[in-house]
């Protein structure tokens, strides 16, 4: 079908009043809102039921990403119905028609259900919690033999194998939402999905997304979201009031952290794997709000999530035709994962859930606050993860010293995921997405050039000292050949056969823009290999800095050079890394490298221009610290 013109979004002045940092008010998320549904909606089939939107096709076909299209289009048509019943009658009645004949078994075009195809047991709950959040406007008016027909789809999901990651809240969700409306549902299944999330709790509010150290922004969107959405829809059922309170605590906790995790830009950390998925970063925001379990102010709630918004908005996330596309900031094809289809972008509908709040509702009444990064440099060490945090008020710029995360465990060897197994991630910097990288690492190449990598560390654990905040991971650095049999990209590193390299610790000890780096080699002569530190992945076109740099403390590393990559990548057009390293074959002893990342006012172009005196390091505002007694310390903790 060949669909009209996109409409432009009906949009008010900007107001700086309310919303100081930002601009946008409640007015805007609505326009933005009703932009992407009426733009979705121009690729609907007469029915209402599919949407087959233009662009990439996922594993598992047209028929289920037009479900997914539909779905989470209607999860965002759910939160503007519920938090304006009034004036959205129109947009409840489009998805009415389509949720009868999606369902109708007489129906050829009708969807897969649960039962039949794994990506529906996803989209189900998205139906589940739409129809919750608005049951008195759409399901208590739909005819008996559509809630029968829904009643029935969802129903098979009873039973069915849910694999032990965020996916078991996609049964929960469903089977608590048919115990509501009179349907089967399972007991034990309910029961066996909250033993597997609590299983998945990490501490401090953080979960790991399945066994492995899985982090990222799954941790948010899925189990922060979900069970305060549970505690809406069920508020009475006897599982759900014992589990609140805890839930609620986590919720806090974990917000504590998130709202560090966002630069002045609005960016969230770009880290992790469905990045496609855009503002549903702001989803644990607005879930705080929502079910008022939050220690964050409604001014800073907004700021955040609203800041996230404007982050993607300005950097072409909705295109010309009004839809989202795979990508981050624009389309970009090479984000696509086998799941990913043209619908699949539309889970940034979580990031909306804030319309679900009526206008009335503090949080959109209130005065936008600033995030921490624009109230000074912090530092900040999130335990469950291995991340140190540091935040500088000059540029707007989060980084993470990251050695704790790499989704898979201790002892693994696989190759590096780009998205969890580096170094450093931060909200001004995309990842390089190629295994093989000298983004943010220490890696040591053979004579054909190939690098190792590190997953499977050890994670040392992290403290602060002096005001230096010390970090650091020990591993058996590998080369892998990949097997191409290996499976579907689902976040982990690819797997292959391993061959051993040297024995490596490696520690970070940072203050805002900058990292010392200090690599300990042993078991060297296990191969003969050149010892490379990479830098920050930097876009040419940014006004971003990256720079390496030798520090005389060990052993020398007088080789160094910029690696570049002319080809478009999610957030520019030319990549570049800086690198310092050895000439030839590396020996055992220990290295350390002044690594920086600086945005523009960042200032610290200048770090690690002074030698080490006395074995202490200083850092360009003047703090120093005793590096061989913090490496003690690291390895002895």
């Amino acid at each position: 079908m060949t669909a009209a013109p996109a409409a432009a979004p009906v949009l008010p002045p900007l107001d700086f009043t309310l919303s100081p940092f930002t601009g946008l008010t409640r007015d805007h998320w609505c326009g933005y809102a009703d932009h992407l549904l009426r733009s979705a909606h121009r690729h609907a089939t007469a029915d209402h039921a599919n949407l087959y939107l233009p662009g990439a096709t996922s594993a598992y076909g047209r028929k289920s990403d037009s479900l997914e299209a539909f779905a989470r289009t209607f999860l965002l048509a759910s939160f503007r119905i519920a938090g304006d019943p009034e004036g959205t009658g129109r947009l409840a009645a489009w998805y009415a028609q389509g949720l009868d004949a999606g369902t109708n078994p007489a129906n050829p075009d009708r969807w897969p259900t649960p039962g039949e195809l794994d990506q529906a047991k996803v989209e189900a709950a998205s139906l589940a919690v739409g129809l919750a959040l608005t049951r008195g406007v759409l399901w208590d008016k739909l005819p008996q033999r559509v809630q029968e027909q829904l009643v029935a789809w969802f129903e098979t999901v009873i039973g069915q194998p849910y694999p032990p990651i965020n996916w078991v809240w996609f049964q929960i969700v469903v089977e608590m939402f048919l115990a509501s409306v009179g349907g089967r549902s399972s007991a034990a299944d309910i029961d066996a999905g909250l033993a597997i999330h609590d299983s998945l709790y990490r501490g401090h509010g953080w979960f790991a997304d399945g066994p492995e150290r899985a982090y990222d922004h799954y941790v948010g969107w899925a189990f922060q979201v979900y069970p305060q959405l549970l505690q809406l829809m069920a508020p009475t059922d006897p599982r759900v009031q014992a589990r609140a309170a805890v839930d609620r605590e986590r919720l806090a906790d974990f917000l504590d952290d998130a709202i560090h995790l966002v630069g002045a830009d609005g960016a969230p950390l770009i880290q992790g794997r469905s990045l496609i998925y855009r503002f549903a970063a702001a989803a644990p925001f607005w879930a705080g709000q929502l079910a008022g379990h939050t220690r964050l102010t409604p001014g800073a709630t907004r700021r955040a999530a609203s800041g996230i918004l404007k982050y993607f908005l300005d950097r072409g996330a909705i295109n010309d035709d009004g839809l989202l596309s795979i990508g981050f900031h624009g389309e970009f094809p090479g984000m696509k994962q086998s799941y990913s289809g043209a619908g699949s972008p539309y889970w940034a509908a979580k990031g909306m859930m804030g319309l679900a709040l009526p206008a009335g509702h503090p949080v959109w009444t209130a005065v936008e606050e600033p995030l921490p990064v624009e109230s000074g440099d912090f530092q900040r060490l999130i335990g469950a993860p291995g991340w140190q945090v540091d935040g500088t008020a000059a540029d707007g710029i989060v980084r993470v010293r990251n050695h704790g995360t790499d989704h898979a465990n201790p002892g693994v060897r696989v190759a590096d995921s780009p998205l969890y197994a580096r170094l450093g991630y931060s909200t001004a910097t995309f990842p390089d997405l190629v295994p093989e990288s000298l983004d943010n690492a220490v890696v040591f190449a053979d004579e054909a050039g190939r690098l190792t990598h590190r997953t499977g560390f050890s994670f040392l654990g992290h403290f602060e000292q002096d005001g230096v905040q010390v970090g650091g991971c020990r591993f058996t650095a590998h080369w892998i050949d990949v097997d191409p049999d290996g499976g579907p990209d689902h976040g982990s590193g690819a797997a292959g056969t391993a061959t051993p390299g040297p024995d490596v610790t490696v520690a970070s000890l940072t203050r805002g823009a900058v990292e010392l780096r200090v690599v300990r080699v042993r078991h060297a002569g296990r191969c003969s290999a050149r010892l490379r530190i990479g830098g920050w992945p930097v876009d040419a076109s940014s006004a971003l800095a990256g720079s390496v740099r030798p520090v005389p403390w060990g052993g020398e590393l007088p080789d160094a050079g910029t690696w570049h990559r002319a080809a478009p990548h999610p957030v520019g057009e030319h990549l570049s890394i800086p690198w310092i390293g050895t000439p030839g074959a590396v020996a055992d002893g220990d290295y350390a490298a002044v690594v920086v990342l600086s945005g523009e006012g960042g200032g610290a172009g200048s770090a690690g221009t002074t030698p080490m005196a006395d074995g202490h390091f200083a850092f360009p505002d003047g703090t120093t610290i005793d590096v061989a007694a913090a490496l003690a310390r690291l390895v002895s903790e």
